[in-house]
């Protein structure tokens, strides 16, 4: 691991999707040499959780957590509380999802969306362990049912690569919710997205590649991986006022605050 390099996670990403294929070995020792000493795998429909299982069975940095993706809400099997809490009792299993709503690309199943999304914040509270949240295109919806829920039973709950409304913003945050920096935060054009960023705890604040989407740049355009979570660190330490080893030292006591259950064997940290 490169010794000038700060330690950060990349706190979802999709190893197991075929963009992948043949290179999951250098591309986890490609992240080792950023800094990136720890990845969460994210399965978005549960038939592929056996395999997403033995990608972080096999790799010590990785960890994984399995929900079904909004958009596949409608095409999947609806999962029980159950199902996910039976998951959730392997050791590299840490978060529930991911789950939430999508009314850009998937609008005519928001009914069964929102029952998925349920299904999941149950899981989430039972199990103790964080909720990933996908929302685009749904913030009214979405801010209304993470709070109605809130007031059942309180969750833990991380805005994955959240470039949604201030307004979205600040109902997660005031939940006690975290915000996760994808790449989309370091585009030349997400000023307004940075702004928001800006205006919150810098102590509720991830990082993440959703990789094999969205890179960052100086490789927009082109496939992402994990060892691309540097860039979009650098620019949040830019939009935090912050040197970069001290915002990579934030954002891993944040991911360590919330996914409690992605320790690291002593000698990896």
């Amino acid at each position: 691991m490169s010794l000038d390099a700060p330690f950060i996670t990349d706190s979802h990403c999709h190893l197991d999707f075929s963009d992948f294929d043949g290179e999951r070995d250098a591309l986890i020792q490609r992240a080792a040499e950023a800094g990136v000493h720890r990845l969460v795998t994210i399965c978005t429909k549960l038939r592929e959780e056996p395999k997403v299982r033995a990608i972080a069975d096999r790799y010590d940095p990785v960890f994984y957590a399995a929900g079904t993706h909004p958009m596949s809400a409608a095409s999947e099997p609806l999962v029980s509380v159950d199902d996910l809490v039976a998951l959730a009792a392997h050791p590299k299993f840490v978060a529930i999802g991911e789950t939430g709503l999508d009314y850009h690309y998937t609008a005519e199943s928001k009914d069964i969306q929102i029952e998925s999304l349920l299904i999941h914040i149950e899981a989430a509270r039972q199990t103790k362990l964080p909720l990933i949240i996908h929302a685009r295109a749904a913030d009214d919806d979405m801010a209304r049912i993470l709070t109605d829920a809130y007031k059942d039973g309180a969750y833990s709950c991380v805005m994955h690569c959240f470039c949604s409304s201030a307004e979205l913003a600040k109902a997660s945050l005031d939940l006690g919710f975290y915000l996760s920096m994808s790449g989309i935060s370091a585009f030349k054009n997400s000023t307004d997205l940075r702004a928001i960023f800006a205006a919150a705890p810098v102590d509720r604040i991830l990082v993440e590649t959703d990789a094999p989407y969205l890179a960052p740049p100086p490789h927009r355009g082109r496939r992402n991986e994990p060892a691309y979570t540097a860039h979009t660190a650098r620019v949040g330490a830019e939009v935090f006022g912050m040197d970069y080893a001290d915002f990579a030292a934030q954002t891993e006591q944040n991911f360590e605050r919330l996914f409690t259950k992605a320790k690291l064997p002593q000698a990896a940290q």
